[in-house]
């Protein structure tokens, strides 16, 4: 194979930076209700997809049939449904926690191929979930310490992992259908009317907010979704899976440092420790699944 023009190992390293930009932009549109940070995310990326996606991919819709229709529905629900507990969460405990959390989305994706397919546990498998476990006890003990709405906080981004396992395994066989454009397209825009909806429900305003703000919600829609989940993609095509998920195990650091850089975030010692266990565990689960299951890191919508 004729390697491409740019090393995909450097291009592996700006994807990892910008999928670790995600949660500092949320807290830095501090205004704005999740539900709506999460909807404007998602907006502004169907709106800057919508040119490319209708010159390139419009013939393709004819041909989606009912069922993937519907498929796609429900992956853009449960979309919707990750960002906002994601989000939320953010709001009730540290960066680094939450980014910890909604990070070990793999080990509920396996969960989910053992229910749905009879996937068999190896033993590296049991210890390996065994450790991430132990892992986020340690974080969610030290956050308890800290104030009652931190652990919430942890709580919420560990229901945005589930949330965001529900997405892939929902739409696992409708993304073989289509192309990674179409799907991604169709479950965005499902995705910001299903947030669009819940907005009206709780009567969240849509306008008022600071320019801070917009220009969080527009970095959102460019910088860890393309920048990160496309260059992560297309790493793909050059670098082993295991590679690029051993890459996405480095989101939690580079939030943290990120987080503490422009946020003036301390992580405290129960984070670094919990968080350094459970990288470890999610570490030697990717080597003990990724013969087996095919789970990567990379999969996560950040």
């Amino acid at each position: 194979m004729r390697l491409p023009a740019f090393n995909p190992k450097a291009a592996l390293f700006i994807g990892v930076i910008a999928i670790s930009t995600s949660a500092i932009f949320v807290r830095l549109a501090e205004d704005a209700p999740a539900a709506i940070i999460a909807f404007y995310r998602l907006l502004f990326a169907v709106i800057l997809m919508s040119p490319f996606i209708f010159y390139k991919y419009r013939q393709e819709f004819k041909e989606i049939s009912s069922a993937n229709w519907i498929f796609s529905i429900l992956a853009g629900i449960f979309l919707a449904l990750h960002f906002i507990l994601w989000f939320e969460s953010l709001n009730h405990t540290s960066v680094a926690s939450s980014v910890v959390f909604v990070s070990i989305q793999p080990l509920f994706a396996f969960l989910g191929t053992y229910l749905l397919f009879q996937e068999r546990f190896s033993y590296g498998t049991i210890i390996s979930m065994i450790i991430a476990l132990f892992g986020g006890i340690i974080i969610g003990w030290g956050d308890l310490q800290l104030n009652g709405t931190a652990i919430l906080g942890d709580i919420l981004a560990i229901l945005g992992a589930v949330a965001i396992t529900g997405y892939f395994l929902i739409g696992q066989s409708t993304r073989k259908s289509l192309s990674l454009m179409t799907y991604t397209f169709i479950v965005y825009g499902i995705a910001s009317i299903t947030l669009f909806l819940y907005n009206i429900i709780l009567q969240n305003p849509f306008t008022g907010y600071s320019t801070t703000s917009w220009w969080a919600f527009l970095a959102l829609a460019v910088i860890p979704t393309f920048f990160g989940h496309s260059i992560f993609n297309w790493c793909l095509r050059w670098l082993s899976t295991t590679t690029v998920s051993m890459a996405g195990l480095l989101e939690p650091v580079g939030a943290s440092i990120l987080a503490y850089f422009f946020l003036n975030e301390v992580v405290t010692w129960s984070q670094f420790l919990g968080g350094t266990i459970v990288i470890f565990g999610l570490y030697l689960f990717i080597i003990s699944t990724s013969k087996k299951a095919g789970i990567t890191i990379s999969q996560k919508v950040k």
